[in-house]
C-alpha cells in the first residue's frame, strides 16, 4: 500500500480514497511502514472503514447501508496483492467466506464481508456496534 492520495466524495456522502506515495492528509501514510502496519494504523483512524478492490458493488451495498443509518465510512480501495495483508479474524468461522476484500472494520474489530454487515443490521446488533465505535450517536431507531 502506498499512502493516501486523493479523497473522493460520493453521491451517497461517503468519501473513497486513492493510495499513493505523497500526501499531507491526516491518514498519511509512512512509506517506510509495511503495509500490514499501514492497514493496521488505516483500521485505528476511522471508527468505520471499508477495505474494497476498485468498482466492487459489494461495497457500495456496505455504504449505502451505512448510509442509511447514517455512518459514512472510510472506504480504502486495495490493490489485489494487497487485499492478503488484511487482519483476518476469528469470526471467519462463522460463515463468512470474505477472507478478502471487501471487508468492514466497525471500531477497529473485522465485521466480515456484506453478508456478515447485513447480518448484524437484520439482528438489530449493527446501530449498538456503530454507537460503541463512536461512528454513530445513541438513541433512535432505522
Amino acid at each position: 500500500m502506498q499512502g493516501v492520495r486523493r479523497f473522493h466524495p460520493l453521491s451517497d456522502g461517503g468519501v473513497r480514497l486513492e493510495l499513493s506515495p505523497t500526501t499531507s492528509s491526516p491518514l498519511a501514510i509512512d512509506v517506510e511502514e509495511s503495509t500490514e502496519t499501514r492497514i493496521q494504523r488505516l483500521i485505528s483512524e476511522s471508527p468505520v472503514v471499508i477495505f474494497s478492490r476498485p468498482a466492487c458493488c459489494m461495497c457500495h451495498v456496505m455504504k449505502r447501508l451505512l448510509s442509511t443509518i447514517g455512518v459514512h465510512p472510510t472506504v480504502i480501495e486495495l490493490d489485489d496483492h494487497e487485499i492478503p495483508a488484511l487482519p483476518s479474524s476469528s469470526s471467519s468461522a462463522d460463515g463468512d467466506s470474505s477472507a478478502g476484500a471487501p471487508a468492514v472494520f466497525i471500531g477497529g474489530s473485522r465485521v466480515g464481508g456484506l453478508e456478515n454487515l447485513v447480518a448484524l443490521h437484520l439482528t438489530g446488533h449493527l446501530r449498538a456496534k456503530l454507537v460503541e465505535a463512536g461512528a454513530l450517536e445513541g438513541g433512535g431507531t432505522v
